[in-house]
């Protein structure tokens, strides 16, 4: 079975909360996203990668890699906010290098994943306004807007994503790993609604700490040092089940590789666990 294969910043440790952990620079990133046999990556947070998008896929194309999109939270739910024109400047610098997707995520406004708010009835309503005018703007500049179900945003738990499964129209980013914590079965969502998976994060995860996270004994970030996110085949996830039945629903997008770590320092060696989980990947028949 072929699948397309992509790579994510995340998983060496690099990412947009400030303090997370070490972040690597992005020349040995890339290079052992190469080393892995990936062909195209995901961008990292603002700044990471060159902010010109033609410097930003020239930096790609010298290590093999091609230019797949970015994760890109945005504030979606406050009436008072208008989020599409910096939508629409990040979709056009996206598409002038080449890339295929902008994966929203319902940012709550604050900083990091371990609380949020809740959303009220005129939030909800901002928020799928939103989301459908985000199909639009993104679709403008040849590219395709996901919604990235997340913990610690605006859409993380099972019953807000079916909300958003019956009252948008936007396609979503199956991330397997947030599915899970927030209580939603990855394998069954992708199994009943294909048609709306037009991305995929792979990542797998310790059950039992995803148990905890909902619970609110522990904090996502604390669960990210513990190991929630394992290579894949060594969590909970069933990862077969969701690579078949995708590919035999039609879908050809991207299988992007993503175990988050919180890195301590230079002599962390991430390249171990995405070489595992490539090798599985490769490996599911």
């Amino acid at each position: 079975m072929r699948v397309n294969i992509a790579g994510a910043p995340i998983s060496w440790g690099v990412c947009e909360v400030p303090g997370w952990g070490y972040q690597l620079p992005a020349e040995r990133v890339l290079a052992e996203m190469r080393e892995a046999g990936i062909t195209a990556a995901e961008f990292g947070p603002d700044g990471y990668l060159p902010e010109d998008a033609k410097a930003r896929t020239a930096l790609l194309s010298t290590y093999g890699l091609g230019p797949v999109g970015g994760f890109v939270p945005v504030v979606l739910h406050d009436p008072d906010h208008d989020p599409l024109p910096a939508l629409r400047r990040t979709a056009e610098s996206f598409a002038e290098g080449g890339a295929e997707v902008v994966v929203l995520a319902a940012d709550t406004g604050g900083s990091g994943y371990d609380s949020r708010p809740d959303l009220d009835e005129r939030g909800w309503r901002s928020l799928l306004s939103n989301l459908d005018a985000a199909v639009g703007v993104v679709a403008e500049t040849g590219l395709t807007a996901t919604l990235h179900p997340h913990v610690g945003t605006m859409v993380e738990r099972a019953p807000e994503v079916e909300r958003v499964l019956a009252d948008s129209r936007i396609p979503l980013c199956l991330d397997t790993g947030h599915l899970l914590i927030g209580g939603t079965d990855p394998a069954a969502l992708a199994a009943k609604a294909p048609e709306r998976i037009e991305h995929v994060h792979l990542k797998d995860v310790d059950a039992a700490l995803a148990a905890r996270v909902r619970a609110g004994e522990l904090t996502y970030t604390d669960a990210v040092r513990a190991g929630i996110y394992r290579p894949l085949g060594e969590g909970d996830v069933d990862v077969p089940a969701i690579v078949r039945g995708l590919v035999a629903s039609g879908y050809q997008g991207w299988f992007v590789l993503e175990q988050d770590k919180v890195l301590d320092g230079p002599d962390a060696d991430p390249l171990a666990d995405v070489l595992s989980s490539v090798e599985y990947l490769r490996g599911i028949r």
